[in-house]
This record gives structure tokens, C-alpha cells and sequence, in this order.
């Protein structure tokens, strides 16, 4: 195949999309984690079951997480998933990847649903074994996520 001007141009178009869609993803990856660590050292949980601040930094944790979960699922793996990534090395690595990031998802919609409203987040409880295991959840997918955006740059 013969390389164009125009071949060259729709490459870099491409290449520059994935590098914005990257920024992106490690971006609000960072602000989760962020605000991860500050939920999570709210300790002890039992005693402030009724600080409504608690409840409101959790509520926004819980959206940030939502909107990273949604970033990497609706923009990167949806577009490698429906065979939108031309190179073979990275569509690959992210079908061998996908089904162990799609667990980390579902982890973190189970806490989303647990934790997502006032009402919800009322029952803190359980927060600290949820948040272990969210936590655990969410250093599995950046370790998966850092491998396939690699495997993209």
C-alpha cells in the first residue's frame, strides 16, 4: 500500500485522538485515585456515620469514579472492542485484557450503587472492606490500563 499525504494525515489525526484519549483516562484516573485516598483516610468510619461532609465527599467520589469508568469504557475500550483499532498488537492485548478490566467495572458499579446518594451513603458500615476491595479493584485496572495504553503508544 502506498503511503499518501492523505494516508499520513488520517494516521496522524488517529494518533493524535489516542494520545488526547490517553491524557484523558490517566487524568481522571489520577483524580480518582486522589480522592480515593482522601475518602479513605476518614477513619474511623463508625464515628462519623452521621457527618454530612463524609457523605457529600463520598457522593463526589463516586461520580468521579463513575466518569472514569465511563471514559475508558465508552471511549478506549469500546472503540478497540469494536474493532476500531487498526493495529493488531493493541486490539490483542485489550481482548486478552478486557474480561479482567470489565471485573474491575463491575466492582466499582457495586460500590457506585452502595454509596452513590445520601441516602445511600448514610450506612457507612461497611465502607472500610469496600473500600479495600474498590481499592484493590482500581490498582488492577490502572496495572491493565498502563499495559494496553503502552501497547497503544
Amino acid at each position: 500500500m502506498k503511503t499518501t499525504a492523505k494516508n499520513m494525515t488520517e494516521m496522524q489525526e488517529r494518533r493524535s485522538a489516542s494520545l488526547d484519549l490517553i491524557k484523558k483516562l490517566t487524568a481522571e484516573r489520577a483524580e480518582v485515585l486522589a480522592l480515593y485516598c482522601r475518602v479513605a483516610g476518614l477513619e474511623p468510619y463508625e464515628r462519623q456515620k452521621t457527618d454530612k461532609p463524609i457523605s457529600s465527599l463520598i457522593q463526589e467520589f463516586c461520580q468521579l469514579l463513575m466518569d472514569y469508568i465511563a471514559a475508558g469504557h465508552f471511549s478506549l475500550y469500546e472503540r478497540i472492542v469494536n474493532g476500531k483499532e487498526r493495529r493488531r498488537a493493541p486490539a490483542e492485548l485489550a481482548e486478552k485484557l478486557y474480561p479482567r478490566i470489565a471485573e474491575t467495572t463491575d466492582i466499582a458499579l457495586e460500590f457506585n450503587d452502595k454509596y452513590d446518594t445520601e441516602e445511600h451513603s448514610r450506612d457507612i458500615s461497611s465502607l472500610e472492606q469496600d473500600l479495600s476491595r474498590l481499592g484493590q479493584a482500581l490498582a488492577t485496572r490502572a496495572e491493565l490500563e498502563d499495559k494496553l495504553l503502552q501497547a497503544l503508544l
